[in-house]
């Protein structure tokens, strides 16, 4: 039988994000990021003005940060050591929104901070790849990690059979997405890495329910 696998996701489930690309806005481009509520289009406004930025020009800031200010981005609590004991007796991956030519980057920033593992990239909602890396590792159990719970709902559709942990390990984030355990999308909804190993470990190596 194969080995158990965990499908991460990276930005704000291993790594903080929101917080080194708010102070490096500020620092670099002029711009402040404030999160008010869950609409991340309108968390960003020019210092000068005090217009929002527009979304062409939101994405042409995500791919400055990460082409140019990834060493910026630091653990969440807990993440490393708990990733790692898992891999002690599954598969792990990371599943991450991010354009392919970026694949290799954060390969080498996660073994930067001690997580070494393949690094799979996509575009869009995270079911149809999360069901080619089932299909591809034919995994005894999987269990599939996200901050985002649009991604718990495209897995729930797509791929139901695996078991989903919703986690945002960002305080300044988490208390603004939408809980997809509540949505019926993710098994459970846990934000510390503390209180998650015991509960990945279960579902990955537990009795059957």
């Amino acid at each position: 039988m194969n080995r158990p696998l965990l499908i991460s996701d990276c930005d704000e489930v291993l790594l903080h994000m929101v917080a080194p690309f708010r102070d490096w806005l500020a620092e670099n481009e002029g711009v402040e990021f404030r999160m008010v509520g869950n609409n991340f289009a309108n968390s960003m406004r020019w210092i000068e003005s005090g217009e929002l930025v527009g979304e062409k020009d939101i994405w042409r800031l995500l791919g400055g940060f990460f082409d140019t200010e990834m060493y910026r981005q630091q653990p969440i609590e807990g993440a490393i050591a708990g990733i790692n004991t898992i891999a002690e007796n599954a598969d792990v991956v990371i599943l991450t929104n991010l354009n392919d030519a970026r694949r290799d980057m954060r390969a080498e920033q996660l073994a930067g901070h001690g997580v070494h593992a393949r690094v799979f990239t996509n575009q869009g909602p995270k079911g149809p790849a999360l069901a080619s890396i089932i299909e591809e590792y034919q995994p005894a159990r999987a269990i599939f990690i996200d901050d985002l719970p649009q991604h718990h709902q495209s897995v729930s559709e797509i791929v139901p059979d695996v078991r989903r942990l919703h986690l945002c390990g960002e305080p300044m984030l988490a208390p603004h997405i939408d809980c997809a355990h509540e949505a019926g999308h993710a098994h459970a909804r846990i934000d510390d890495w503390a209180k998650a190993l015991p509960w990945l470990l279960e579902e990955l190596h537990g009795e059957t329910v």
